[in-house]
């Protein structure tokens, strides 16, 4: 049960179906993850800044349920980094990718 919340203050109405297919795939870095439980929000042209600038800029929030190891996170900051600049126009070094691990999760009446 994967949510990933991306902000940008780029556009990116032409970008956000391959966007979502590119966070589906980059998921499964995390063991048990799949784009079948996967939601995913997309916010573009906010109002950010970073380093005091407006330049682009992006902010992933990936919620999981349960935990993953250091080497998982690793390998999906890679990836979301990569879909980061090559589809929204943000660089590595203006992309900050946040993590939360959730104990329980609710889902169609009932808690995992």
């Amino acid at each position: 049960m994967p949510f990933i919340e991306v902000k940008t203050n780029q556009d990116l109405s032409e970008a956000k179906t391959i966007i979502k297919a590119e966070l589906g795939s980059a998921i499964t870095a995390i063991p048990g993850k799949t784009e079948s439980w996967l939601m995913v929000e997309i916010t573009d042209k906010c109002d950010m800044w970073f380093k005091g600038s407006d330049e682009p800029c992006a902010m992933f929030e990936i919620a999981i349920f349960g935990k993953a190891s250091d080497s998982a996170y690793d390998d999906l900051t890679k990836r979301i980094c990569e879909i980061s600049e090559k589809h929204l126009g943000v660089s590595p070094d203006r992309t900050y990718v946040k993590y939360t691990e959730i104990d329980h999760w609710g889902y169609n009446n009932f808690n995992f």
